[in-house]
C-alpha cells in the first residue's frame, strides 16, 4: 500500500500506518499523544482539497463542529487512511463488503447501493473522464452523475453534498474520493454507523485497565445492583437498574478513588501492583461497567425457582435453605461463563454479531470520559454530559407522579372509566385484566420503555407489535368461542384455575415430597388455562420447529461455519480464536492474550458438580441424568439463538421446550421440571447475557483476561446479594406474590414459572396433549410447514418490501400477553418511530450523539426514584387516597372474570371433564 508523505507537526506524534488494515499495528495509536494534540482540518490530508475534506466531514457527521481547529482524534485518522488507501485496495474491500453484507438487515439499502455503485464505476473510466464534468453511470437501479470534487468550490459541494444527502444518498460526487473513504470506514471502522458512533477506529493497548480501583468500585456497584434489581424483579413492571445507570454512578466514584487513594506501588507474587496509576479511564470504567453487568436489567433466573419453592403461596418446601440456593444459583450462574466463551467464535467476532442492546452502553462511556469537542449539532450545543443529568433529574422527578401522586397516568385505562361495569370494554381495551388495544396507553416511562424502543431497531417494534395484533383476535376467538372452558375465566391471567374459576393451589394434589398424589388429583382435578396462555403457548411450541428451519434455512452458510468452527476448536484447542476474523475490531483485539478454552472448560466443569451436589444432597426429586440433558439440549440450539439475538437484539429461551421434553420423561414431578428447566434456560439466557459483555469487551478493546476474571467475581458476589435480598423479600414484605399485593409485586414471572410446574410438571404433558388441550401438539407442526413459505418470502420477495420481515418476532409477538398486553407495547412504537426511523434518518448526527443518551437517563432517573419513592412512601404504606389513584382498579379491568359463570352458567357447577372421568 502507498504511503503518503505528510508534514510533520511538530510536538506530534502523528497517526502511523505500517501497511495492511489487516495488521494489529496498523490500528495502533498513543491516545495520549492523540487527544492532547489536535490537528487544524489545515494541517491533516494535505493531499485533499477543502472541498474534499468538507465532504468527509459531512459523511462522519462532524461537519457540526463549531471550529475545525481542533479535530477529533477519529477524524485525523480517517484523513490518515484515505490517504493511505489506494483505490485499487479500496474496490477490492467494497467488494467483499458488498458480497458480506448483501442480506444484511442492518446496512441501509441506499449505503449497499452506494457500494454498488462505486464499484460498478471502475477508476478506467474515472481518470479519462476526470476533467471536471460530470459522467452519467448507469447502473441497475438508476443514471447517477459522477463528478470530481477536485476543482468544485467548497460552498458548491456542500450544498450539492447536502441536497444529495437526503434525497439521493447513494449519489456519487467524486469517485476517487468516495470510494477510498467508504473502504476506510468498513477495513478500520464499522459499515454500521450505530457502531461507528460508540467505538474508535484505533486503540492503544498500552492503556491501564485491570486496575485495583476497578475492582474496589465494581465490587460496590455490583452489590447495589444486585439488591435493587432483585427487589424490584417481581414487580409489574418490573424495575431495572439498567447497566447504563450503573455506569453514570461509576464514573464520579472512579474520580473519587482517583483523589483519595494514595500513589504507592507494591509487589504481589512478583507482580507490581500500582494503587493510582494515574487519570480514571475510559476502558477502566468500561471493565468496571461489565464487572457490574452480571445483575445489568435483571436478576437470576433460578430466584424464580427458590421463590417457588419456598414461598407458601406455591409449594412451601421447608427443606430450601441457603445451602440449597447457594448451589443452584452459583451453579446455574457459572453454566452461562463457561458456554459464552465457546461461543465466542460466532456471537463475538463476526462483524454482523451487532448487539444494538449494548450500543448505548459504549454511547454512555464515550460521553462520560472522552474530551467532547464543542460543536452545534442540529441547533443543540449541550455537551452529552449535561444533557445525560437534565434528562436523569428530570426523569427521577416525573416519575413520583405516575408511581406515587397520580397513578392512573401509569396505568392509563381510560377508555374503561367510560363505562367501568362492561365486560366488553374492559377485555379488549383494559390495561389491567384486559387486553389493552387503547392508543393511549401511559404516561410512565417505566412501561414506555417496556420494549426497549430507543435501543432495539424501529422494525423489530414493528414486526412484534404485528404478531400482538395477531395474537389479540386469536385471543378474543378462543375466550369468545368458550374454546376449552376458557369463557369461565379471566382472559389474560397467567395463573391457573379450578373447575369452578378459582386458583389453583397445587398443595391440593401432590404428597409431602411435592410429587403427584393420584387421590388427591380425583378430588379437585386438572388445572385450566386461560385464553391469552393458551394461545401463548401455541405460538411458544410453533415458534421452535419454525425459527429452527427458518435460520437454517436462511443463514446455513454462517451456522455451518458457526458449527465448523465450534468443531475446530474441539478438535485443535491451541488455535487462536481470532483466526478466520479480518473486521477491524477482531484485528485490534488480537494486541491482547486471549482466554484459552480449557479456563472456560473449567468453569462449566464446576458448575455442573455444583449442579450433582443439589440434587444428590437435597430431596429436589431430579435425576442426574437431567442435567446433561438439559446441557446437550442447549448446546444444539444454542447458535441459532444466540445468531439472531445478536442480529436483531430479539431472543426467547429454551424454557417452554425443555418442561414439555422433562414433563414426559418425569411425570408427575413439577420439581425435578422446574430444576432441569431453570438449567436449561439459564444455558441460552446466562450465555446470552455473557456472550453480550464479551462483545461491549470486543468493541471497547479490553484484554478478554481481565473481563474474564472481573465476570467470574461479580457473579459470585451478585449471587450471594440476590440471596439475602430473596430471603427478605418472602418473609418481611406483606402479601408478597398476591395478586392485589397494594405495591405492585405481584410475581409476574414466578407466577407463569409456577403454573408450568404444575401442568408441564405435576400433571404432565400426556394427559394435557391427550385430554386437555390436544390442539397444542399440531402447532410444532404449524410452525414447521410456515418456515418454508417466509424462507420463500424473504429470499425471493421483493426487497424493498421484505427486507426487515423478520417472521421470528412477528411470532414473538403473541408471547407477549399473559400478564402483560399490547398496553406496555403501544407507547413505544410511537416513541421507536420518532427516534430510530424520523430522527435517525433526518437529524442522523443528533440522534448519534444524544439518543442513546437520553434512553440511559429516563431508565436511570425511574430506577433511582422507585427505591426511594418504596422506601420513603411505600414500605410504611403513606397512600395518597383519591380518585386518580383508585379509578383504574374500580371497573371490571381489575376484577376481571369470566363471560360465563361455573357456578351458575356450567352443568354440576363446574366445567371441563366430569368427576370420575378425569384425564
Amino acid at each position: 500500500m502507498s504511503s503518503v508523505e505528510k508534514d510533520q507537526t511538530e510536538g506530534f506524534d502523528p497517526i502511523q500506518s505500517v501497511g495492511s488494515h489487516l495488521t494489529v499495528a496498523d490500528h495502533v495509536v498513543n491516545l495520549d499523544a492523540v487527544f492532547s494534540n489536535s490537528l487544524s482540518i489545515g494541517e491533516v490530508a494535505t493531499t485533499l482539497t477543502e472541498a474534499q475534506k468538507s465532504f468527509v466531514l459531512q459523511r462522519l457527521h462532524f461537519d457540526a463542529l463549531t471550529s475545525f481547529e481542533n479535530l477529533p482524534p477519529e477524524c485525523t485518522f480517517i484523513f490518515e487512511k484515505i490517504e493511505q488507501m489506494t483505490t485499487e485496495e479500496a474496490v477490492q474491500i467494497l467488494k467483499e463488503a458488498i458480497e458480506e453484507h448483501d442480506s444484511d438487515i442492518n446496512i441501509k439499502e441506499s449505503t449497499l447501493t452506494l457500494w454498488k455503485n462505486l464499484v460498478s464505476y471502475s477508476e478506467k473510466q474515472f481518470s479519462e473522464k476526470s476533467s471536471g464534468e460530470s459522467v452519467e453511470l448507469k447502473t441497475k437501479d438508476n443514471t447517477i452523475k459522477v463528478s470530481t470534487l477536485s476543482e468544485v468550490s467548497e460552498e458548491e459541494t456542500i450544498s450539492h453534498h447536502h441536497h444529495h444527502h437526503h434525497k439521493n444518498e447513494e449519489s456519487i460526487v467524486d469517485w476517487d474520493l468516495q470510494v477510498r473513504l467508504e473502504a476506510v470506514l468498513i477495513a478500520y471502522w464499522s459499515p454500521y454507523p450505530e457502531v461507528r458512533a460508540v467505538t474508535y477506529p484505533f486503540d492503544d493497548p498500552t492503556m491501564y485497565v485491570e486496575t485495583i480501583r476497578v475492582y474496589i468500585i465494581g465490587i460496590v456497584w455490583t452489590g447495589l445492583g444486585a439488591v435493587i434489581n432483585q427487589f424490584f424483579v417481581e414487580r409489574q413492571p418490573a424495575i431495572t437498574l439498567a447497566m447504563s445507570v450503573v455506569q453514570v454512578f461509576l464514573y464520579p466514584s472512579g474520580i473519587l478513588l482517583e483523589w483519595i487513594l494514595p500513589k504507592w506501588k507494591f509487589k504481589v507474587f512478583g507482580q507490581t501492583f500500582d494503587l493510582n496509576p494515574g487519570p480514571y479511564n475510559w476502558k477502566e470504567q468500561m471493565l468496571a461497567t461489565i464487572f457490574c453487568s452480571v445483575t445489568g436489567g435483571g436478576t437470576s433466573y433460578v430466584s424464580s425457582n427458590i421463590l417457588m419453592q419456598k414461598s407458601e403461596l406455591f409449594y412451601d418446601n421447608k427443606w430450601v435453605d441457603f445451602g440449597y440456593q447457594v448451589l443452584l444459583i452459583l451453579s446455574t450462574n457459572f453454566l452461562g461463563i463457561g458456554l459464552a466463551g465457546i461461543m465466542r467464535k460466532f456471537a463475538v467476532y463476526p462483524v454482523q454479531a451487532l448487539w444494538p442492546s449494548i450500543l448505548p452502553n459504549l454511547s454512555l462511556n464515550r460521553a462520560l470520559l472522552t474530551p467532547n469537542k464543542k460543536e452545534i449539532i442540529n441547533g443543540w450545543r449541550i455537551s452529552g454530559y449535561n444533557f445525560f443529568f437534565i434528562v436523569f433529574a428530570l426523569s427521577f422527578l416525573w416519575f413520583w407522579v405516575p408511581d406515587y401522586l397520580f397513578q392512573a397516568l401509569s396505568t392509563f385505562n381510560w377508555l374503561t372509566w367510560i363505562k367501568p361495569n362492561n365486560l366488553n370494554l374492559a377485555v379488549v381495551t383494559g390495561s389491567v385484566g384486559g387486553l389493552g388495544l387503547n392508543p393511549i396507553t401511559s404516561f410512565d416511562w417505566n412501561v414506555i420503555s417496556f420494549n426497549s424502543p430507543l435501543n432495539v431497531p424501529f422494525y423489530n417494534q414493528a414486526n412484534y407489535i404485528v404478531g400482538m395484533f395477531l395474537g389479540f383476535f386469536c385471543i378474543l376467538g378462543v375466550w369468545y368461542s368458550n374454546y376449552k372452558w376458557t369463557g369461565y375465566l379471566p382472559i389474560n391471567s397467567n395463573r391457573l384455575f379450578t373447575n369452578t374459576g378459582k386458583k389453583y393451589n397445587v398443595r391440593a394434589v401432590v404428597n409431602k415430597d411435592s410429587l403427584f398424589d393420584n387421590e388427591k388429583y380425583q378430588k379437585v382435578g386438572p388445572p385450566f388455562y386461560t385464553a391469552a396462555n393458551l394461545v401463548l403457548y401455541g405460538a411458544f411450541f410453533a415458534i421452535y420447529p419454525f425459527h429452527f428451519v427458518y435460520e437454517f434455512g436462511l443463514q446455513y452458510k454462517q451456522m455451518i461455519s458457526a458449527f465448523k468452527s465450534m468443531w475446530k476448536t474441539v478438535k485443535n484447542y491451541h488455535r487462536s480464536t481470532y483466526e478466520g476474523f479480518n473486521d477491524p475490531h477482531s484485528v485490534m483485539m488480537r494486541a491482547y492474550p486471549e482466554v484459552p478454552e480449557w479456563a472456560y472448560l473449567i468453569v462449566l466443569v464446576i458448575s455442573i458438580v455444583l449442579a450433582i451436589l443439589c440434587v444428590k444432597l437435597y430431596p429436589a426429586e431430579t435425576p442426574v441424568w437431567g442435567i446433561f440433558f438439559a446441557l446437550g439440549f442447549n448446546f444444539i440450539f444454542l447458535i441459532p439463538l444466540t445468531t439472531v439475538y445478536a442480529r436483531t437484539g430479539f431472543s426467547f429461551g429454551l424454557n417452554v421446550l425443555v418442561e414439555l421434553i422433562i414433563g414426559y420423561a418425569i411425570p408427575g414431578n413439577g420439581l425435578a421440571l422446574s430444576f432441569i428447566k431453570a438449567l436449561g434456560y439459564n444455558i441460552d439466557g446466562q450465555a446470552e447475557n455473557f456472550v453480550n459483555d464479551l462483545k461491549q469487551g470486543h468493541y471497547a478493546k479490553l484484554p478478554p483476561r481481565a473481563l474474564f476474571r472481573c465476570q467470574i467475581l461479580g457473579i459470585f458476589i451478585a449471587s450471594f446479594v440476590q440471596l439475602g435480598i430473596l430471603n427478605f423479600q418472602i418473609t418481611g414484605i406483606k402479601d408478597y406474590c398476591d395478586p392485589d399485593n397494594a405495591q405492585k409485586f405481584t410475581c409476574p414471572s414466578t407466577s407463569t414459572f409456577y403454573s408450568a410446574s404444575v401442568l408441564w410438571g405435576v400433571i404432565g404433558p400426556k394427559k394435557v396433549f391427550d385430554h386437555l388441550y390436544p390442539i397444542l401438539r399440531w402447532c410444532f407442526l404449524i410452525g414447521f410447514l410456515l418456515a418454508f413459505p417466509c424462507i420463500a418470502i424473504k429470499k425471493y420477495g421483493p426487497k424493498k418490501y421484505f427486507k426487515t420481515f423478520e417472521p421470528s418476532i412477528v411470532i414473538g409477538g403473541f408471547l407477549g400477553f399473559a400478564p402483560y398486553n399490547l398496553s406496555y407495547y403501544i407507547p413505544g412504537l410511537y416513541v421507536s418511530y420518532a427516534f430510530m426511523v424520523y430522527i435517525k434518518n433526518k437529524y442522523e448526527a443528533w440522534w448519534q450523539k444524544y439518543n442513546y443518551l437520553l434512553s440511559t437517563g429516563l431508565g436511570g432517573g425511574v430506577a433511582f426514584s422507585s427505591i426511594i419513592i418504596f422506601f420513603a412512601v411505600q414500605y410504611h404504606s403513606k397512600d395518597i387516597n383519591w380518585w386518580g389513584n383508585e379509578v383504574m382498579y374500580e371497573g371490571l379491568d381489575a376484577q376481571m372474570t369470566g363471560w360465563l359463570n361455573a357456578t351458575e352458567q356450567a352443568p354440576d357447577g363446574y366445567f371441563g371433564p366430569r368427576i370420575g372421568h378425569f384425564p
